[in-house]
């Protein structure tokens, strides 16, 4: 689409990207008193690494985390962490990959941890649970050490004990992280739902450290959109295809929860952002929730809202957009110019790769200047706080 799009060739900021976590992660920083409990890479009689979480290994191998750029199509992947491109695990090469495409910051997500923090889960003790958060938390800020300014950590949480987490999060803010990893869906690790008084000092916190809540996408029941009778009856290909757009709307029904739990207008200074979620559905979800709220009489039960759930997306929530073209030329002056941040999803297997700028281009090309700043650079800037670059990408001056 908008093939006439003029080229846009400033920094743009990334806010959705993965680590592939080192074996030696957990290892190397939780004590030894844990024994092989601690999270450690196994490597099984075909060469293919899989991480082990207390009784739980991850069925998806390593690799399955970093195909961009592999040789074969997916679900061909790297075997193992030798076989894993550099920049997928070393944060010095991610750096030239960055400025290769022309990404001057990017936000830093977990592969193992679980995209809503579910894995430790598995590690079952609560004490261990905490103290691998903790340990990925304190690496994570390690990593991100190789260029602070360029590297924007996202902190896991230990969301089954609210005490605790909302603890982690002022230890972690103070590290430098700079967002909250967070399920969209607590009650199916039996927990609240997201209205429940259970969560305020989660809110309360988040406000008082000024760092978003990031939903991501999968994080809750994953697994359930890859199950193996589906693969069996339809194919490995179809189902990538299925369950992928599956997990974009999984994102919308969370968001939805968001928007009518009461959480935004008893917080208004918390910040939500969803997570590799797509944005062509948005307009859709916020015409539908104003609608039925509209006539479900909402304000009688839930007496906090002043304004149709559509006002407190627009004041409080922001998504992210990676390969769609359609959606941002068409439809996003009713998203919010002031709520989307752009993302590539790399190294996952549907992350832009090889096409990031033009996909840039076609997207954004053809809109106003000021819209392009705001989503590929001021809305995410202002968001993480990214300061401005210190230096041109291909020679391009860089706009204030």
């Amino acid at each position: 689409m908008n093939d006439g799009a003029p080229h846009i060739t400033d920094w743009v900021i990334d806010s959705d990207t993965h680590v592939t976590e080192p074996g030696d992660v957990w290892t190397k920083r939780v004590s030894a008193r844990w024994g092989h409990r601690v999270p450690h890479l196994v490597r099984d009689e075909n060469g293919v690494d899989h991480w082990r979480f207390g009784k739980t290994e991850r069925i998806v191998p390593v690799g399955h985390t970093a195909v961009a750029g592999w040789k074969d199509p997916f679900p061909a992947a790297p075997r193992n962490m030798d076989e894993v491109p550099a920049a997928a695990y070393d944060a010095h090469a991610r750096l030239d990959y960055l400025d290769s495409v022309g990404i001057w910051a990017c936000a830093i997500y977990p592969n193992i941890g679980g995209f809503g923090n579910e894995s430790f889960l598995g590690l079952e003790d609560r004490a261990l649970m905490l103290d691998c958060v903790r340990a990925y938390n304190d690496w994570l800020i390690e990593w991100c050490s190789a260029d602070a300014r360029r590297f924007i950590p996202v902190m896991a949480l230990p969301f089954w004990d609210v005490a605790a987490a909302a603890d982690e999060v002022r230890r972690c803010a103070a590290l430098g992280h700079r967002g909250i990893l967070f399920t969209g869906e607590p009650q199916a690790y039996g927990l609240p739902y997201l209205g429940d008084r259970h969560w305020d000092p989660l809110w309360n916190v988040a406000a008082e450290t000024g760092l978003p809540v990031n939903l991501h996408l999968g994080s809750a029941n994953f697994s359930e959109e890859f199950a193996m009778e589906r693969i069996a009856a339809h194919g490995v290909g179809p189902t990538v295809v299925r369950s992928t757009t599956a997990l974009f709307f999984k994102n919308a029904m969370q968001l939805t929860d968001l928007l009518l739990s009461g959480v935004l207008p008893r917080h208004p200074g918390v910040r939500f952002v969803s997570v590799e979620s797509g944005m062509g559905w948005v307009p859709f979800m916020l015409e539908s929730v104003d609608h039925v709220f509209g006539y479900s009489r909402v304000d009688v039960e839930r007496p906090e809202y002043r304004e149709k759930p559509s006002a407190y997306f627009h004041r409080q929530v922001s998504v992210c957009a990676f390969f769609e073209e359609v959606a941002p030329q068409r439809l996003i002056d009713v998203v919010g110019v002031d709520n989307v941040l752009f993302e590539t999803d790399y190294p996952h297997p549907v992350c832009l790769y090889g096409n990031v700028r033009e996909k840039i281009d076609a997207a954004y090309g053809g809109l106003p200047r000021e819209v392009q700043r705001k989503v590929l650079w001021e809305n995410a800037a202002a968001l993480y706080g990214v300061g401005a670059p210190d230096q041109t990408w291909r020679g391009t001056p860089v706009a204030a």
